[in-house]
């Protein structure tokens, strides 16, 4: 009873997506429809960071396969080093809502033989956002799956900080009633005993695309590899088709020499960063180069000097998409810098 009270909590709090509307799971179709489909299955409920990707179908698809393909499915990985690596990330980059959430379950998660050292595994993912991690706590076998979850929170602590609120909890939940909540939902995230879901389920929702060069760090793993090959083919044309060629060019110089510091409390720094761009280009930069670089920064004025140009929600969702994507890219090349070559 409980657990479902919960449950229908976290769905409701859809409600609370911020800047664009969230395709109801009664009306969805086609993409959308087999995305929640497989959401719920594997996931046990509707979760809001997937779902909020639903004006933007392909995207949406995309990604759900990086988190799915190394998150949830079966792997040599066990769920509480996947959940240490996915908390750890989400702290350095201040994303309350997935710290609370992956928190959550990593404490439900109960001590196993798989021996991780879920400090360690914290501490270097913490670290690994500033490409400032030693040398990782997990034997190689289990690089693909564990710096996947990593890039995958890089991802997704982006998208959540612009489109949720801080809480999976709706607004209208009390602060009184929300650590027996916290307690419920870890134990109903909290993975059945066993393996988890088969792996490569989700490929099947994006084409084949082909593996580059920035994925060697997968290439043990040919389900985790061909699940970013897609994801990043997905996110690639959602980008050319949402946000302006100057725009996209900006961002990319700019993560060519990012080392993962945020730029600082101030935004200043944006207006100097678009000054280059056409007038009419500088809107979308704005929001692009603050997705990607401190989406903590962005608010309602960003969104809506973008929406001016651009009104559609899921030419909202692409940009965003696509940004934290290339940040997310970016921050794997110290991830792959950082592995033993023997």
């Amino acid at each position: 009873m409980v657990a479902g009270l919960v449950r229908l909590a976290v769905r409701r709090s859809l409600r609370d997506t911020r800047y664009v509307r969230v395709v109801p799971r009664r009306r969805a179709t086609g993409l959308v429809a087999e995305v929640y489909r497989q959401v719920e299955r594997d996931f046990s409920m509707l979760a809001p960071p997937v779902a909020l990707h639903s004006a933007a179908p392909e995207a949406m698809a995309a990604a759900w396969a990086v988190l799915r393909e190394t998150l949830l499915a079966q792997g040599v990985a066990g769920r509480a080093a996947k959940e240490a690596v996915a908390t750890g990330v989400s702290a350095a980059n201040s994303c309350p809502y997935c710290v609370d959430v992956h928190g959550m379950t990593l404490a439900a998660i109960p001590a196993g033989p798989d021996g991780a050292d879920r400090d360690a595994l914290e501490d270097w993912a913490r670290a690994s956002a500033t490409g400032a991690a030693d040398a990782p706590p997990f034997p190689p076998a289990q690089a693909p799956e564990l710096i996947g979850v990593a890039v995958a929170f890089q991802y997704y602590n982006r998208m959540v900080n612009v489109f949720l609120r801080e809480s999976p909890f709706p607004a209208h939940v009390p602060e009184s009633a929300k650590p027996q909540a916290r307690r419920v939902l870890g134990g109903v995230l909290r993975p059945p005993a066993g393996p988890g879901p088969r792996a490569g389920d989700s490929l099947k929702l994006l084409p084949e695309a082909p593996v580059s060069e920035d994925l060697g760090w997968a290439s043990s793993n040919a389900v985790v590899a061909d699940a970013f090959a897609r994801a990043y083919a997905a996110t690639e044309a959602a980008g050319a088709r949402s946000v302006p060629p100057a725009v996209r060019t900006l961002l990319h110089d700019r993560l060519s020499t990012w080392d993962g510091q945020p730029p600082g409390l101030s935004r200043s720094w944006l207006e100097e960063a678009v000054a280059g761009l056409a007038e009419a280009d500088r809107p979308a930069g704005r929001l692009a180069l603050a997705v990607a670089l401190a989406s903590y920064q962005v608010d309602e004025g960003l969104v809506d000097a973008f929406r001016a140009t651009a009104p559609g929600d899921g030419t909202l969702v692409e940009l965003a998409a696509w940004a934290s994507m290339a940040a997310a890219r970016r921050v794997s090349t110290w991830l792959a810098g950082s592995l033993d070559p023997a």
